[in-house]
C-alpha cells in the first residue's frame, strides 16, 4: 500500500532558515511497501552517490557521438535515433516510441576554401572558414571580390551602394565584458543570422562573418544563417577569429583586399527523421508529465557532444537513475531526443503538434543545451514564487551539488512551443564560461567534456524532476 504523506505548507521563513528540516517534511515514498520512507533529502542522497559511483551519463554520450556528427537529416542523425532508442529500452523505460518530423537537408560538400589574394603586403594567403549552415554554394570558380568591413548592420546601411559588388565582412566579436556568456552570443548572432540578407540588400555578393566565440585561433564556428523572400540569396561563410583579426589589420594596412571565396554546400529538399521519446509512467497522476530532454541533431563539424549530446545523455542518466533506484514518481517522467534545434526547433514544433498531446498535460519543460559543464544553478518558472520558492526551501539538497544560485526561467528551444502551451520551465544552468570556445566547431568532441560535471548535471535533473512528479508546480 503507498502511503501518501501532506504537503506541508512553505513559508518565506522556511525558505530562509530551516530548509533541511522542509526536506525532511516532505516525504518521497520509495518504491516497495517494505521500504522506509525517504525525505527528499535522502533520496538525493541516493542519487548522488549512484549517479558519482558510475558516471553512467558519460557512456551514454559516447554512444551518442561515436555515430559522428549529426547534421540534420543525416544518416548519422538517423543512427543517433536508433541509438538512443536503444539505450531507452536497455533501461526498461515505459512507452518508447518514435514521433516522425519532416526536416529539411543541408548539406557542407566537399568545397569549403577562401584566401586573401594578391594582398600588396602579403601576396595569397589562405584563411579558415566554414560555411553557415543553410547557405548555398558559390559558382563552382568561386567567388573573388574586393572585401569591405563593417561591425554593424548601421554601419552597413550608411555605406550603402558602396557595398555592390563586394563580399561584406562582418567583424563584431563578442563583448568580452558580458559575464553572461549567452548574452555576449545574443548581441553578436545577428550578423552571422542575417548577415547575408542584409549584405544583399545593398548588392553584396557575399558574407564572411566573424566566429562567436571569445577565444581567438584558427577554428571557424558555423551555425544556422536565414535567407529572405524577394532578397537575392548570397553565400555565407564564418570566418575564425584569428583570421578575422589578420584580415582586419590588412583592411587597415593596405586600404583595399580582395578574397576568393569557393563553396559546394546546398539543400536537398526534405527528409523524415524522428523525436525519441521514452518515460516513467506516473503511479497516480500518469496524464502530467514533466518532461526533460536535449536535441539530438549536432553540426558536422565535431561531434556535437557538448552541444547537444550532453544535454541528451544527461536527460537519460536523469532518468535511469530515477528508475534504478526504485523510485515511482506519481507523475510521469518523460525524456525526449529532439530532432533538429539547430536548424530552426523543428522536433518541438511537431511534438506539440502530434496527435498524442491531446490527452496530456505536460507541467514542466526542461531542456539542457547549454553544453555538460558543472552545475552552479536551477531556473525554475515565469517569475518568483511559486516552484522556484519551493525549490529555494530545499536549497541543502541542492547547495552541496553545486547549486548557488535559483532564480527564474529555463525552458529552450525545442520546450519552447510546450512552454507556450502552458507549461512551466526549468533548467539546471551550468558553469557556461568556455562554451563558446568549442560551441559548433570542430573543438566539440567527447574529450572536452568531464565525465564527473556531466554527471552532476544529471543528478539535479533528477532531483529536480522527483521533487516536481510528487508535488507538483
Amino acid at each position: 500500500m503507498r502511503i501518501v504523506f501532506p504537503r506541508p505548507r512553505i513559508s518565506k521563513s522556511a525558505c530562509g532558515v530551516s530548509a533541511f528540516a522542509v526536506a525532511f517534511l516532505l516525504g518521497l515514498p520509495a518504491a516497495g511497501a517494505d521500504q522506509p520512507r525517504s525525505s527528499y533529502a535522502e533520496a538525493g542522497e541516493r542519487i548522488r552517490k549512484a549517479g558519482l559511483m558510475d558516471e553512467r551519463a558519460f557512456e551514454f554520450l559516447s554512444r551518442i557521438t561515436a555515430v559522428g556528427p549529426r547534421l540534420t537529416g543525416s544518416l548519422e542523425a538517423a543512427r543517433a535515433v536508433e541509438v538512443t532508442q536503444g539505450m531507452m529500452a536497455e533501461m526498461g523505460l515505459d512507452n518508447i516510441h518514435l514521433e516522425p518530423v519532416t526536416v529539411n537537408r543541408w548539406v557542407r560538400g566537399a568545397r569549403e576554401e577562401a584566401e586573401i589574394v594578391r594582398s600588396s603586403s602579403l601576396g595569397t594567403v589562405p584563411l579558415h572558414v566554414c560555411a553557415l549552415g543553410g547557405s548555398i554554394g558559390t559558382p563552382d570558380s568561386g567567388i573573388t571580390a574586393p572585401v569591405v568591413e563593417v561591425k554593424s548592420f548601421e554601419e552597413l546601411d550608411r555605406l550603402g551602394p558602396a557595398v555592390r559588388g563586394k563580399i561584406v565582412f562582418f567583424n563584431r566579436p563578442m563583448d568580452r565584458s558580458q559575464l553572461e556568456p549567452f548574452a555576449a552570443y545574443g548581441g553578436a548572432a545577428d550578423q552571422r543570422v542575417r548577415g547575408a540578407v542584409q549584405a544583399a540588400r545593398h548588392g553584396g555578393l557575399a558574407a564572411l562573418v566573424r566566429s562567436l566565440t571569445f577565444r581567438v585561433d584558427n577554428f571557424p564556428h558555423t551555425g544556422l544563417m536565414t535567407y529572405e523572400e524577394g532578397i537575392p540569396r548570397i553565400p555565407a561563410a564564418a570566418v575564425s577569429t584569428s583570421d578575422a583579426d589578420a584580415l582586419s589589420a590588412l583592411l587597415k594596412k593596405d586600404g583595399a583586399v580582395s578574397v576568393r571565396l569557393k563553396m559546394s554546400c546546398r539543400s536537398l529538399g526534405t527528409v523524415e527523421t524522428a523525436n525519441v521519446v521514452g518515460e516513467l509512467a506516473g503511479t497516480d497522476r500518469p496524464g502530467e508529465i514533466i518532461l526533460m530532454g536535449g536535441h539530438l541533431d549536432s553540426w558536422d563539424l565535431g561531434t556535437g557532444a557538448h552541444d547537444d549530446g550532453a544535454g541528451c545523455a544527461a536527460s537519460l542518466e536523469a532518468l535511469r537513475l530515477i528508475k534504478a533506484l526504485g523510485f515511482r514518481p506519481k507523475r510521469t517522467i518523460r525524456v525526449v531526443m529532439f530532432m533538429d534545434e539547430e536548424f530552426g526547433g523543428t522536433g518541438g514544433r511537431y511534438y506539440v503538434k502530434n496527435a498524442r498531446r491531446k490527452h496530456e498535460k505536460h507541467i514542466l519543460a526542461m531542456e539542457s543545451d547549454r553544453g555538460g559543464f558543472v552545475p552552479v544553478g536551477l531556473a525554475a518558472g515565469r517569475s518568483e514564487g511559486g516552484l522556484l520558492e519551493r525549490l529555494r526551501a530545499l536549497g541543502d539538497i541542492f547547495t552541496p551539488l553545486g547549486i548557488t544560485r535559483f532564480s527564474p526561467g529555463g525552458g529552450g528551444v525545442d520546450v519552447g512551443p510546450l512552454i507556450e502551451e502552458g507549461a512551466v520551465p526549468a533548467a539546471v544552468i551550468p558553469n557556461a564560461q568556455t562554451y563558446f570556445d568549442v560551441h559548433h566547431s570542430a573543438l566539440d568532441v567527447l574529450d572536452r567534456v568531464h565525465p564527473r560535471e556531466l554527471e552532476l548535471q544529471a543528478i539535479v535533473m533528477a532531483i529536480l524532476a522527483l521533487i516536481v512528479a510528487e508535488e507538483g508546480v
